[in-house]
């Protein structure tokens, strides 16, 4: 079967699938994208993407059709399942999203479909986990009837330059023959490049030791943040000298939340617990990174008191997981606030575009604060308006008559302009 003879269906429209389906829409497949939240195909209906990956003249496609009927998926040939796989509250991965997505397509599959899946998850979860519940639903046997690939997501939110198109593609099968397809299928939209992993599991792998390994990085700086803080050195300084190094990689300190980072090595460690190996680094990293949130709270309260400020009025500026997104989930600045609460309980935070319809935080949360003065500004996640605006905006938030700390947790503010009454805190 040619290419672009195959019909594609996207399960899952979230900051992974909208984007996969909309590409394969414009480069001449016919798509079916396919969410079971109502409202959320109702809004790209309307041509409205409320996580702003797709530019909203991109979403009105005659190729691609918006659904949150099951049978639709029926209509394709070629399955690919971008769900999320979050963890539990106590770090376990949680599979139940790609479960149900596997029920649903396996109910709709027919001989010589395709299902590939992109959700992260750990080594053997495709071939073990998901592969049967596709057999039992279908009543087929895959590698004989239909057939399974994997291929890793790489979407990088917020991010305009590094897009599914122009992002190198790990694919895998069961099979050359199968391989064959999914490479050549994905081919046909990614500009950037395929690469045949040699199997299911190596793909698998490689996508969760991509961000672990990020991970660990991080966590390495924000250890060094902590050592150079107590001497009284500046993290970012260091960063850059070192960085004249021609082999020195260069991380930043900072919150680590969202969907990838701060879960995906959940999903390693799980894994390797459960077969008999003990992964100390890996664990060592994450315990480093959750607690973060606690050091720069315990820095802010240190400042209040040599300061002989015992009411303290802290503003945070950004709640959501990465500047210039809107999803709050996983974000450690939504943590960071919670920490605050704990120093000011009338803590109040700032964000221009984060998405909370949903939430009802403990804390005054609104997009800008007129007239209010604070005695610490705490520029958590550092969004272009806020840059943008920077000094100005800071100094809207200030008390004139005495100093105020401003936390710059990413470094982003230029210190050379920084006005005489502010004590600037950075890494």
């Amino acid at each position: 079967m040619a290419v672009l003879k195959r019909k594609i269906s996207v399960i899952g429209l979230g900051y992974v699938g909208l984007p996969v389906a909309v590409a394969f829409a414009e480069a001449g497949f016919k798509v079916v994208g396919f969410d079971t939240n109502a409202n959320r195909i109702k809004e790209l209906k309307e041509g409205y993407d409320k996580t702003f990956e797709v530019e909203n003249r991109r979403l009105d496609n005659p190729n691609l059709t918006y659904t949150d009927k099951a049978d639709d998926i029926g209509q394709a040939n070629f399955h690919i399942i971008t769900v999320p796989t979050p963890i539990t509250n106590i770090n376990e991965p949680d599979i139940s999203y790609l479960i149900k997505a596997s029920e649903t397509v396996g109910k709709q599959l027919k001989a010589d479909d395709f299902v590939v899946y992109e959700s992260t998850v750990y080594p053997g979860c495709t071939e073990d986990d998901c592969i049967p519940v596709l057999e039992t639903e279908s009543k087929l046997t895959a590698g004989q009837d239909f057939y399974v690939g994997y291929s890793p997501e790489r979407i990088n939110p917020g991010d305009p330059n590094h897009r599914f198109e122009t992002i190198l593609k790990i694919v895998s099968a069961q099979c050359s023959h199968s391989l064959k397809i999914v490479a050549d299928t994905y081919g046909a939209v990614v500009t950037a490049g395929i690469y045949q992993a040699t199997s299911i599991k190596v793909a698998e792998a490689a996508k969760v030791i991509e961000n672990t390994q990020r991970d660990l990085n991080i966590g390495f700086v924000n250890e060094l943040s902590k050592i150079f803080k107590t001497m009284d050195i500046d993290t970012y300084d260091v960063l850059q000298a070192a960085g004249t190094k021609w082999n020195f990689n260069a991380f930043e300190p900072g919150l680590v939340g969202g969907h990838c980072i701060g879960v995906d090595p959940y999903y390693l460690t799980s894994k390797a617990l459960k077969i008999g190996c003990d992964p100390t680094i890996i664990l060592s990293g994450r315990e480093t990174n959750n607690a973060y949130p606690i050091f720069l709270a315990e820095q802010c309260r240190n400042w209040f008191s040599q300061q002989g400020i015992t009411d303290p009025k802290i503003v945070q500026l950004g709640l959501t997981f990465k500047e210039n997104v809107p999803d709050i989930r996983n974000s450690k600045a939504f943590d960071l606030a919670n920490t605050f609460r704990h120093i000011d309980p009338t803590l109040a935070v700032i964000d221009p575009v984060a998405d909370i319809a949903h939430m009802k935080p403990d804390f005054r949360f609104n997009t800008s604060i007129d007239g209010e003065r604070f005695d610490a500004i705490v520029l958590a996640v550092p969004h272009q308006q806020f840059i943008n605006d920077g000094w100005q905006l800071i100094n809207a938030l200030t008390n004139t008559d005495k100093s105020t700390l401003v936390m710059d947790i990413k470094a982003r503010l230029d210190r050379q302009s920084k006005p005489p009454a502010i004590n600037l805190w950075r890494p």
